[in-house]
């Protein structure tokens, strides 16, 4: 009798061993690629003289929190003085409205093209499509003119607009795989009841879609948030994103190059797309076993 079948064989020290070895391989790998961010807060925790004196990998001797402090507030880098404070606000407020808009007109684009079909559907579709294909270089000087011409260009609603347009075809195609699933009774059925195209689709399917809405707001946050060619392309001076500052930050140096302040930048940067993965990983890992990037 097999396993299946109710009896469990024994493990060997043979099987024991492997395991053990695949454990260290997976934990060398992982080290190998966390290795990065481990230098990172390492050296953020650092005084300057002890980098100058120190290994790259070697722990603080004297941790301290001055680097962070100086990075948010007012990191100065030769004669220049920038800190990450305000930045952090400008891609906050880009990002929300951003991932909302992007993420409702996806949805909605979703439901239309799956359970209200009509004739072109399926051109419109794959239209959509295309433009997930599009490299962003391509875009930027019709997006450019674009935000000219109503008046937008170097401010965060023209950002806003950017990466709302640019998102569609991907909050559009997560949505578009999610809804094929969903069966078509469901919606005839409600049409029978007299409810409308969006009655059906904030009371019915609204509802059941809530996995490709954790999946695409995680996406569109994490693309959003780490983009730096759209914020130094379309944005200027006081609104630039958190990314631009950080690499005006960096690029600034004409002195002494303060290597832990511009780490702690960089990891304060990268902080929010973190936290979102650490506490709604799991969420996402549902939302993708649950159909939002099938089809």
């Amino acid at each position: 009798m097999s396993e299946a079948q109710g009896i469990v064989r024994p493990k060997t020290a043979a099987s024991t061993a492997l395991r053990w070895l695949l454990f260290a391989i997976l934990g060398l790998f992982a080290l190998y690629y966390l290795m990065p961010l481990i230098v990172m807060v390492m050296t953020a925790l650092k005084p300057l003289d002890e980098i100058r004196t120190g290994s790259l990998i070697s722990p603080p001797r004297n941790p301290t929190l001055e680097p962070t402090v100086r990075a948010w507030n007012s990191a100065c880098v030769g004669v220049r003085c920038s800190g990450l404070k305000p930045y952090m606000l400008n891609s906050i407020l880009m990002v929300v409205p951003a991932v909302l808009i992007s993420t409702m007109l996806g949805a909605i684009n979703g439901y239309a093209l799956t359970k209200w079909r009509f004739r072109g559907a399926d051109l419109i579709f794959g239209l959509m499509l295309f433009g997930a294909f599009i490299p962003f270089q391509v875009v930027l000087l019709p997006m450019a003119r674009t935000l000219g011409a109503l008046g937008l260009a170097g401010s965060l609603w023209g950002l806003v607009l950017v990466h709302t347009v640019y998102g569609l075809a991907f909050t559009t195609l997560f949505f578009r795989n999610f809804f094929v699933g969903v069966s078509d009774g469901i919606v005839q059925a409600a049409k029978v009841d007299g409810a409308g195209f969006f009655g059906i689709f904030f009371r019915v399917v609204a509802p059941m879609a809530l996995p490709a809405f954790v999946v695409t707001v995680i996406w569109q946050f994490t693309q959003i948030w780490n983009d730096f060619l759209f914020g130094i392309a379309f944005s200027a001076g006081d609104n630039n994103p958190a990314t631009v500052a950080l690499n005006n930050l960096v690029a600034s140096s004409t002195g002494v190059k303060e290597y832990n302040v511009d780490m702690a930048a960089a990891i304060i940067a990268a902080v929010p797309t973190l936290l979102v993965y650490v506490f709604a990983g799991k969420y996402f890992i549902r939302g993708l076993a649950a159909g939002a990037l099938k089809g």
